[in-house]
């Protein structure tokens, strides 16, 4: 955007790239006539819905995650949950108190730590979502399947066209 304070008007160019030449800011009735189009397209709405439904969906992976398939996995694995599997990298401070098994504790006193089993969580929980995203867009494209257009109406076939103009011709 180009900002020249002596003029009564600035050039822009919008996000399409398009020039729309000289935008009135005397009141602002234009911009907020634009933004108020921009805002009313379905395309912003709906983007507002599906960033709040998929926050909303997000816990729910989390939760299904941490509290059904983590427990599972670490019994099979021999552990009670993944999130406890780390290496210290440095020294825990001597006013430390708490246990040295507990990463969140650890974590919060400043030890530094290589978290590897809180990544291997947060993996799963990735995967799991990403499997969920497809199932709900391949059951969505089923249930929403366009239906096939009509081709165009089937003509003659090259024989009966042939045998019309030999017709033609004997006439």
């Amino acid at each position: 955007m180009f900002y020249t304070p002596h003029l009564q008007a600035t050039r822009h160019l919008h996000v399409s790239g398009d020039y729309r030449g000289i935008c009135r800011h005397k009141k602002g009735k234009d911009v907020l006539q634009e933004f108020k189009a921009f805002i009313a397209r379905g395309n912003v709405l709906d983007l507002a819905v599906a960033v709040i439904i998929g926050a909303a969906f997000a816990t729910i992976t989390t939760s299904l995650t941490e509290d059904i398939i983590m427990p599972v996995v670490g019994a099979i694995f021999g552990g009670a949950d993944f999130s406890s599997y780390f290496i210290m990298l440095g020294p825990v401070p001597e006013t430390y108190t708490g246990s040295l098994n507990d990463y969140a504790a650890l974590k919060k006193a400043g030890v530094p730590l290589f978290g590897y089993g809180q990544f291997i969580t947060v993996i799963i929980n990735f995967l799991i979502l990403a499997f969920i995203i497809f199932l709900i867009v391949r059951t969505a494209n089923k249930l929403f399947k366009k239906p096939e257009e009509p081709g165009a109406p089937a003509g003659p076939s090259e024989v009966e066209l042939l045998a019309e103009i030999r017709d033609l011709l004997k006439k």
